[in-house]
């Protein structure tokens, strides 16, 4: 099969197929939800069919406008890495869900939703012009909203409203953002664009957008709230799709494609050392687990924009890196706390206690994601955190890289609180619990275990890592 057929696919079985996942479900529960796993799975396997393309040092053009003189979809090292990130942790959610969404109403649209909402990704990761990225942008808010005001409760659908509101601004000023690139570029192709200069004001405008999706302080309060979503959503929002895309975008803007001021390179890591310190103050107070988790997202995002903003490979790599395993440890974080909330009927830490003796695999596999979050050695998590923080130290950012180790020191503070107030100790629960059902349990156990994997095999992630960033410091093809 060719490059470009590979590529398409990825982008367009999902998008297209969540529309046929509705009618599926009057006909089999079951043929929709195998249907929605293949559709993600697909988006999976095209993606690895990529590596040895781009390993290469090859890129691959899907579709070429001659009229418009402009690209539709690309692949690159970045694109197919971020592709396969999304997808795989997104297979995970999707096949939690069997057991997780069985007995809720509205099941057609959850499934219709959320393969809507990973092709979308799919197709911001591979978009090659800027309003292709900001459509598929916008139809992955659309998804977000239905999905957090799942429930339809009325205080839900607040919630999800203010999440539409907040980032569907910020894609607004994205898009002024990207008019005014267009004024002085004279085009919406990243591959005309090229490593053109990007001015202070259309910085300020896209990196306005970039934080309201990616919840970075201020624009995240919205990202707590959604916590009223149901698990799988909350994992899919934190995990490796929603927050991820807007780190993404300046991965993919910021550092692969244009240049910007020296001065960004200061003012961006400021910017995600300050949310990241505030939101991780917050997780340490809260008693809500979801709420917690969320504010862990917020502050992880931050190691994530240091490591793509500082400017050097070493923090590069680690910010990448990180994506990957942030990724699949969050996700294992969410699902673990949706297996939690159902067997417990509630979100209060200091409700619980001593469920370690009920739900022992779902116990371990939390402590095993959380250990890679807060960056214990050998997972993933610690690798990542000590690349980010040595590319800080050697970019000349000694005082920023102080400030980053003292939040992962709190990282390492309030997910050992939440453990502790969940796990262990005497039970305060009336009533006693157990595990989740299988597909439930086995999703948490395998997202643990990628996370063991994901450090002990760190070299072909790394491998991977390292010939993207020879690309994105190269010329962009």
């Amino acid at each position: 099969m060719k490059n470009e057929s590979l590529v398409l696919l990825t982008v367009l079985v999902p998008v297209l197929g969540s529309f046929l996942l509705p009618l599926f479900g009057r006909l089999s529960e079951t043929f929709r939800n195998v249907s929605a796993l293949v559709m993600i799975l697909v988006s999976l396997l095209c993606s690895c069919l990529l590596i040895p393309t781009v390993l290469g040092g090859e890129t691959v053009t899907a579709i070429y406008s001659q009229s418009l003189a402009m690209n539709y979809f690309y692949a690159d090292g970045l694109a197919v890495f971020m592709a396969i990130v999304s997808s795989l942790v997104g297979s995970v959610i999707v096949l939690y869900s069997f057991g997780y969404i069985s007995h809720y109403e509205h099941r057609n649209e959850y499934y219709f939703m959320v393969i809507l909402f990973l092709g979308s990704m799919m197709g911001i990761i591979f978009s090659r012009n800027l309003i292709c990225l900001y459509l598929f942008w916008e139809i992955t808010a659309i998804a977000c909203w239905r999905l957090i005001g799942f429930f339809r409760e009325r205080d839900y659908v607040l919630k999800a409203d203010k999440a539409f509101l907040i980032t569907v601004f910020g894609a607004l000023m994205m898009l002024i953002g990207f008019l005014h690139i267009y004024s002085t570029a004279g085009s919406f192709d990243l591959g005309v664009i090229g490593r053109s200069h990007v001015s202070n004001i259309a910085m300020i405008l896209i990196l306005f957008g970039i934080l309201a999706k990616s919840a970075t302080l201020p624009l995240h309060t919205w990202l707590p709230d959604a916590g009223v979503a149901p698990s799988p959503v909350t994992a899919l929002l934190h995990a490796a799709v929603l927050v991820k895309i807007g780190v993404y975008v300046y991965a993919r803007l910021f550092v692969a494609t244009m240049t910007l001021d020296a001065v960004w390179h200061t003012v961006v890591p400021i910017i995600a050392g300050i949310s990241m310190l505030v939101s991780a103050g917050a997780a340490m107070i809260d008693k809500d687990m979801k709420r917690i988790i969320a504010y862990s997202t917020i502050s992880q995002i931050g190691f994530i924009f240091l490591g793509l903003s500082i400017g050097n490979e070493v923090a590069l790599a680690g910010g990448l890196l990180y994506i990957l395993m942030h990724g699949i440890a969050k996700a294992g974080l969410f699902l673990c706390a949706g297996i939690i909330e159902q067997g417990t009927h509630t979100k209060d830490i200091t409700k619980m206690g001593g469920l370690i003796k009920v739900m022992p695999v779902t116990a371990i596999s939390f402590l095993i994601c959380a250990f890679s979050v807060m960056g214990i050695p050998p997972l993933g998590g610690f690798f990542s955190k000590f690349l980010v923080i040595s590319g800080t130290l050697q970019g000349g950012h000694p005082w920023i890289a102080t400030m980053f180790l003292f939040g992962a020191v709190m990282t390492i503070i309030y997910l050992f609180r939440i453990f502790i107030m969940i796990f262990m100790g005497t039970c305060k629960l009336e009533h006693p619990t157990k595990e989740g059902s299988f597909v439930m349990v086995f999703s948490v156990a395998f997202l643990g275990l990628l996370s063991i994997g994901g450090g002990l095999f760190i070299s072909y992630p790394a491998q991977f890592v390292y010939t993207t960033i020879q690309q994105i410091m190269g010329v962009v093809r």
